[in-house]
């Protein structure tokens, strides 16, 4: 049976106060990238028109000659982008804090690199409606969610997420859009097209259920193969916990039902064409989990009728874990 160590109350106040800061900050983000990127007066031929500007290169599109209605839109969009502006500068600070103190309690920890890109898709409104974490990088979420330290393995140096989005996304890139706005050196693993790799070397799998394969838009980046196990991680309840990254900054995570994910890891490591030096972590991760989930997340209960719910192919993890997590109860000794 996994270790877990509850949370103080300490902890568990400084996770609260960081998910209002953090959510406070990110909504001025979000109003701030649904904004325009620029508004600008220019003067052609004599007379004065307004131009929305989209990008840095000062491209952009007339809105057609200056009116008082057109004047109006110019200032009201200045004034909003100011205030804005001026509210996350304010709120930098404070989140700072918090994420300082995050580290100094020794909660659970995102890598510095995964960072930057969940807090892209946050900014994009893309978690939880259209990407979830479903790789190593969920751990410190179901920690949270426990509100609970678990002895598990330290995160790989590599991001899954997986493709969730319910509505097809046409000619959307929303994806390769958001990687390239974190980092401008990602480019597609030719060899592996539902991968991308940036300077660093730093990987960014994409994953997707058979059921979700046709919503993403068809130039978007990378490609990912259809798997029928992903459906499993649709199921149930996602997790949704804002957790501190080694940098010292936060970031928000959304991830599936601690159950299914575990199960799912479970199954993994019973796989031959998995990676075999991958799949001894993949049976501690999903046994440590689901004893995590029978401790301390009552609220996502592992009884009758979940397991009722189970496909074929998780009946045997499931009863795998049963019969472990019985046999190391009965060795306890009882006091």
């Amino acid at each position: 049976m996994a270790v877990t160590r509850p949370f103080s109350d300490e902890q568990s106040r400084l996770l609260i106060n960081l998910r209002q800061r953090y959510e406070t900050w990110m909504e001025s983000e979000r109003a701030l990238a649904v904004l325009p990127y620029d508004l600008r007066r220019k003067t052609v031929s004599g007379r004065e028109y307004l131009y929305r500007i989209f990008d840095r290169g000062g491209n952009g599109a007339s809105l057609g000659p200056m009116t008082p209605e057109l004047e109006q839109q110019f200032e009201a969009y200045h004034a909003e982008k100011s205030a804005l502006k001026d509210r996350i500068r304010s709120l930098r600070p404070v989140l700072a804090e918090s994420a300082a103190l995050y580290r100094a309690l020794r909660l659970p920890l995102l890598s510095s690199e995964a960072g930057p890109i969940l807090r892209e898709c946050d900014r994009r409104s893309l978690l939880g409606t259209h990407l979830l974490v479903v790789g190593t990088n969920a751990i410190p979420a179901y920690m949270a969610e426990a509100n609970a330290a678990i002895l598990l393995p330290d995160e790989t140096e590599d991001f899954d997420i997986a493709w969730v989005a319910e509505e097809a996304e046409e000619n959307e890139r929303r994806v390769w859009d958001m990687l390239k706005a974190v980092d401008s050196t990602f480019t597609l693993n030719t060899e592996r097209t539902f991968q991308a790799r940036n300077a660093k070397a730093y990987e960014v799998e994409l994953l997707v259920a058979p059921s979700r394969a046709e919503t993403l838009g068809s130039r978007d980046q990378p490609r990912p193969i259809p798997l029928p196990e992903q459906e499993w991680l649709l199921l149930g309840r996602p997790v949704d916990h804002v957790i501190g990254c080694r940098d010292g900054t936060p970031a928000r995570i959304v991830a599936p039902d601690p159950r299914w994910f575990a199960l799912h890891k479970l199954w993994m490591a019973r796989q031959a064409k998995r990676n075999p030096l991958k799949r001894p972590k993949d049976r501690q991760q999903g046994m440590a989990l689901l004893d995590a989930v029978a401790q301390a997340m009552p609220h996502y209960p592992l009884d009758e009728n979940f397991e009722g719910e189970l496909p074929g192919e998780l009946h045997d993890c499931f009863a795998e874990w049963r019969e472990s997590s019985s046999a190391t109860a009965a060795t306890v000794p009882r006091f």
